[in-house]
């Protein structure tokens, strides 16, 4: 990007902290803070190579005036983005973490103690360094949900994918248990820091295999062992894919284990959601043959033309 696009960037990014995010000291009140934005790599860190994220970093320091008890974000009405508020305080991580929607609160950051007029107590509710696990595992169930369903159509339509092979119990339980299991995998190697892979090829194969599922239903109809292990290793790579959504929300070591764990659940409902959608919206065609006919073909061709598309797209695009 030229010098002049950088800056109105930086501009756009000031923009959307002033319209859509709200920052409160407890009790002043709201407060305007005066952010620096500059161009980062991932957690603050230097930009080094082509393939590393852009981040938008905006730095604001100030001293806390003196009666404060506390702080909290808002999201103001309006915006079409997820605000993750993740604290660190006393040099400590806070285990709680808080993904906010528009129009929504976060906790109560406890400030006791980082004041020149030191409250003797703090604010009630507020969420001091420890605790708030189960929370923040709720906080990022909710999250794994929203990423398949409604945010993740590539994920909804490799579920189909799977889903539209039989509707029989036996093969979609040994389908989506192994799709689960590969994509936990490389979700926790990966969010731990021991697997990794750039985003520009994990995304285009992800859209691959959603394309090499549905082209199986059309030319071979019946499950098999084959299916598990195509399955399986396309679960690793969504595991990647899942990886990165989750490596977004900035979590700390001491929230690491609970989010994962969440987010992982959450992921599984999310599924488990999109087949029983699609269940009960074929659940009256009882005719196998008129149900591959009408059902499998048809939507495996539409899935397989939308997974080779966003192939294209994401490898050369």
């Amino acid at each position: 990007m030229t010098p002049t696009e950088q800056e109105e960037l930086l501009s756009k990014g000031r923009d959307w902290m002033t319209r859509f995010v709200e920052l409160r000291f407890e009790p002043l009140g709201k407060v305007q803070p005066e952010f620096t934005f500059r161009f980062t790599g991932h957690g603050n860190k230097p930009l080094a190579g082509n393939e590393d994220p852009v981040m938008l970093t905006g730095e604001w320091r100030t001293k806390v005036p003196a009666g404060i008890e506390g702080y909290r974000v808002k999201s103001l009405p309006g915006g079409k983005l997820s605000v993750v508020v993740v604290n660190h305080l006393r040099g400590q991580p806070v285990q709680r973490i808080h993904v906010l929607f528009p129009d929504e609160t976060s906790y109560l950051l406890d400030l006791t103690g980082l004041t020149a007029a030191l409250p003797t107590t703090p604010s009630p509710g507020a969420v001091g360094v420890a605790g708030g696990s189960g929370a923040t595992f709720v906080n990022l169930l909710r999250q794994g949900f929203l990423h398949v369903v409604p945010d993740g159509p590539d994920h909804i339509l490799f579920v189909l994918g799977v889903f539209l092979l039989s509707r029989r119990w036996k093969p979609l339980i040994w389908q989506v248990s192994t799709f689960t299991v590969a994509h936990t995998l490389t979700l926790g190697l990966a969010t731990l820091g021991i697997v990794e892979a750039p985003a520009a090829i994990v995304e285009p194969v992800i859209a691959g295999s959603i394309a090499v599922v549905a082209l199986e239903n059309v030319f071979q109809p019946n499950y098999n062992h084959w299916r598990i292990l195509v399955v399986f290793l396309f679960g690793l790579i969504h595991g990647l894919g899942f990886a990165g959504a989750l490596a977004g929300l900035g979590l700390t070591q001491a929230s690491l284990v609970t989010g994962l764990l969440g987010f992982n659940i959450g992921v599984e409902f999310g599924q488990l959601a999109v087949i029983a959608g699609a269940l009960l919206l074929t659940i009256g065609i009882r005719d196998e043959a008129r149900y591959r006919r009408f059902v499998v073909i048809p939507g495996s061709l539409a899935i397989a033309a939308f997974g080779l598309w966003w192939m294209i797209e994401r490898a050369f695009f």
